[in-house]
């Protein structure tokens, strides 16, 4: 559950469009290999987050509306599906009857330091210095 299909899309997405060149749809979606109709659906997300920038018109599309130098795979990952854990019962009001206050689930403690380890990682580097 952690890191979805939507995310690696929107990561492709990036990708793509790292060169700071405008690109269509189409052109994005053959390049990362992702079906059009999630392309959409993702680049609109992306855009509401602030990272690509949609140009209308005949000679419209998509280009980077932020420098990669200042963007991380957690952040991509996080405008995409704002719930990023590895397992249920990590997500927020999630209830399990294993996991008690008076008495934690020693399990789910280790899933918590494990997705601690795996948030700090993907905030560690810049996309920029994955593209080189």
């Amino acid at each position: 559950m952690f890191l979805t299909k939507e995310c690696d899309y929107g990561i492709r997405i990036i990708r793509a469009l790292a060169d700071d060149e405008k690109k269509t749809v189409e052109v994005i979606s053959g390049s990362e290999y992702i079906p059009e109709q999630y392309a959409y659906k993702i680049l609109k997300k992306l855009e509401r987050a602030g990272f690509v920038q949609s140009i209308r018109g005949r000679d419209g599309g998509y280009r980077l509306a932020v420098s990669l130098h200042n963007v991380t795979l957690h952040d991509i990952a996080s405008a995409v599906n704002d719930n990023l854990f590895i397992f249920e019962c990590l997500r927020k009001g999630s209830s399990c009857s294993r996991n008690l206050s008076e008495q934690p689930c020693t399990i789910h403690l280790e899933f918590e330091r494990i997705q601690d380890l795996l948030m700090n990682e993907m905030q560690r580097k810049p996309i920029s210095t994955l593209l080189r």
